[in-house]
């Protein structure tokens, strides 16, 4: 007698899955977390049709993911993500909207040196822009703008990271099974659930792990803690920056859910007006105010924020600064944020981030 029957396939199982979410607003049903995981494990493998694959995506973004849901996703890319060790003490991974930005330049992809230089070693994680905006991105910049290599390996960028202390790491070499779906994403156009759960991954791992990025519409935050706290951070900041960019509190106050290892989530609000004193806050809103009036494309990002890394000062200058002493005051790194405005305007005067930076390029090509 046979007591382990074999399982359904898997077209048989997705289409088990799809009667549960995908039968309208009234009639649709929750997936369990393992169910869920097995759904997107399938579309991840190829296990099933491209055309089943994007009908599972539709109908789990259009049902809206409970935390159960987006945890099992998040479970399924975790296990297909590529993963090392890095040999670095402490590592600030960064992960904005993959889609990109378009309306206003945002300058993360310069913060993220300056943050090594004053002691918190960095990556950007991020993919070639993905809709719906096909905005700009850390790899985009990196590519289409300084000409980086798309042939580079993940063993290449570790390295680069753990030489210089900071960097840039793409899902095409972090995750290439979610890499082979962009196309597929391109014909849904809509955001599914990837877009949420893929800044939760953590290809590199250092003795001590910091994750910052950020949540658009409210209630989204609940799944990425959840999964936060899954995860091996140390601390994970989830905040309503602007446009899905890591720039917490200048376009407004920013709402910001902290997930601590030890103790669980806390709750912050963050304003540069009240972060820094009434010279320094004005100073950040005027450039704030400035950039809002360029058009966000790879030349303005880029010129902008070299000039900012050569101590050449400029509207993008304040803003890095602002981003980098925040991220540091989150990571403990200052005991509050004007600390470590001080201390990146400093080390933005001296021009050797822009050093570092072109050197990094150099070793990418």
């Amino acid at each position: 007698m046979n007591e382990n029957p074999p399982q359904p396939d898997a077209n048989q199982r997705m289409k088990s899955y799809l009667g549960k979410i995908a039968t309208g607003p009234r009639m649709s049903k929750d997936l369990t977390r393992a169910e869920a995981e097995d759904a997107l494990a399938m579309v991840l493998n190829g296990e099933v049709s491209t055309e089943r694959a994007a009908v599972f995506l539709i109908a789990a973004r259009m049902k809206l993911e409970t935390v159960e849901e987006n945890t099992g996703y998040w479970q399924a890319l975790d296990k297909t993500t590529v993963k090392q060790e890095v040999k670095l003490e402490k590592l600030v991974q960064v992960a904005e909207a993959f889609d990109g930005f378009e309306r206003t330049p945002v300058f993360t992809f310069y913060t993220i040196p300056l943050l090594a230089e004053m002691g918190l070693p960095a990556y950007g994680h991020s993919a070639l822009p993905l809709p719906p905006k096909f905005g700009i991105t850390f790899e985009d910049l990196l590519i289409n703008h300084y000409g980086v290599s798309t042939h580079q390996t993940f063993e290449q960028r570790k390295t680069l990271i753990e030489q210089f202390g900071f960097g840039y790491l793409g899902i095409e070499q972090s995750h290439p099974k979610l890499d082979a779906l962009k196309s597929l994403r391109k014909e849904i156009v809509k955001r599914p659930m990837l877009a949420t759960m893929e800044k939760m991954l953590m290809p590199l791992i250092a003795k001590t792990n910091f994750l910052a990025t950020n949540y658009f519409h409210p209630g989204y935050e609940e799944a990425m803690l959840a999964v936060a706290g899954l995860g091996r951070w140390e601390i994970t900041v989830v905040g309503n920056g602007m446009e899905g960019s890591i720039l917490y509190g200048v376009h407004k106050t920013a709402k910001l859910f902290i997930h601590l290892k030890k103790v669980g989530v806390q709750e912050k609000k963050l304003d540069c007006g009240r972060e820094l004193d009434a010279a320094t806050a004005q100073q950040v809103q005027e450039a704030f105010q400035a950039l809002k009036k360029l058009p966000a494309s790879r030349d303005t990002m880029a010129e902008l924020g070299e000039q900012a890394l050569k101590g050449k000062g400029g509207p993008a200058a304040p803003l890095i600064a602002w981003q980098a002493a925040t991220l540091g005051y989150l990571f403990g790194r200052f005991p509050d944020v004007q600390t470590g405005f001080d201390a990146a305007h400093t080390h933005l005067s001296s021009g050797t981030v822009h050093e570092k930076l072109m050197s990094y390029l150099d070793g990418c090509k």
